[in-house]
């Protein structure tokens, strides 16, 4: 069965393994995916991640990141759906939380935040918010 946004489903699983205080949970991998975890991994939201061959596709393995038993991750959002695209140029980033979250997004320059699109002076299209 096929899905049609494997992204909400990466959020979805991170999202509801936070909640139940899970310290890791497994995700079936692509390159986007892996480039989302790299950049959760980089502003601390988790812990790790590694990649994991089955034979097929891959599985992703991300750990979560927790302080006093309260997981890092509060909210994650999809902006940018199959069915209604969100994009943004670099005049227009979004903020998140005022400031307190990140946006990522997917650039001509590869997988960036908000902040990191500010200073490079790319849009793109907005994926998902963290805070």
């Amino acid at each position: 069965m096929s899905m049609t946004d494997p992204i909400a489903d990466m959020l979805t699983r991170i999202r509801n393994a936070s909640r139940a205080e899970h310290k890791i949970v497994d995700i079936p991998a692509s390159k986007l995916k892996t480039s989302i975890a790299r950049t959760l991994y980089n502003k601390g939201f988790i812990r790790g991640f590694r990649r994991m061959e089955d034979g097929k596709q891959g599985i992703l393995r991300v750990y979560l990141a927790f302080t006093n038993d309260q997981p890092l991750i509060v909210g994650i959002k999809r902006i940018s759906k199959p069915g209604c695209r969100v994009y943004a140029d670099a005049a227009n980033l979004p903020r998140v939380m005022g400031g307190r979250g990140i946006a990522v997004l997917t650039t001509p320059r590869g997988v960036l935040t908000d902040a990191e699109a500010r200073k490079q002076h790319v849009g793109g299209e907005v994926l998902l918010h963290v805070w």
